[in-house]
């Protein structure tokens, strides 16, 4: 009985990881990104690439986005060359994003998501949950309390039941 209440209480812990911490990306239309910017809102932070077997996922992330954004959900792409499969330069991904895909979510300028040199976005994530993107389009739902609800890899859609189901409760 006293292992299943210690198992009850570590899922508890789990699943209320420390919220990162406030943070501001580049952004690629210039300027920058605040996710306080979003505090009170979920926010699907995705790291993307535009030359990936994954890019197809773009368009269920703006098609998630245009489903929920009137309730209060924000999808934060954030392009990385960490993988080796990200466009030359911004304006060349802004490009190929709003072209091929009729992009109009927030993006943030290409930048770094893992090693040592990983925005401190994913630092934090990571030091909190462990969570580390191994491949492109990987997933971090925040809460609107800044919590990180839940993350995914690659092979989760966008408009998986997983990621819907998990996003669905936290809107307005």
């Amino acid at each position: 009985m006293r292992w299943i209440f210690g198992f009850v209480l570590s899922v508890i812990a789990s699943a209320a990881w420390a919220a990162p911490p406030d943070m501001t990306f580049a952004n690629i239309d210039g300027g920058t990104l605040n996710l306080s910017q979003w505090a009170g809102q979920p926010v699907l932070v995705v790291n993307t690439a535009s030359q990936c077997g994954f890019t197809g996922q773009y368009e269920g992330l703006q098609a998630l986005y245009d489903t929920y954004k009137e309730r209060g959900l924000v999808v934060f792409a954030v392009p990385s060359d960490d993988f080796n499969q990200e466009l030359g330069t911004s304006e060349e991904v802004k490009e190929f994003c709003e072209v091929a895909f009729g992009l109009d979510l927030p993006m943030a300028d290409i930048t770094r998501v893992r090693g040592s040199k990983a925005h401190p976005f994913y630092r934090a994530v990571k030091a909190e949950t462990g969570f580390v993107p191994r491949w492109n389009f990987n997933k971090v739902l925040i809460g609107p309390d800044g919590a990180v609800v839940q993350t995914w890899g690659s092979s989760a859609k966008p408009q998986s039941r997983a990621i819907v189901g998990a996003i669905e409760p936290l809107l307005d």
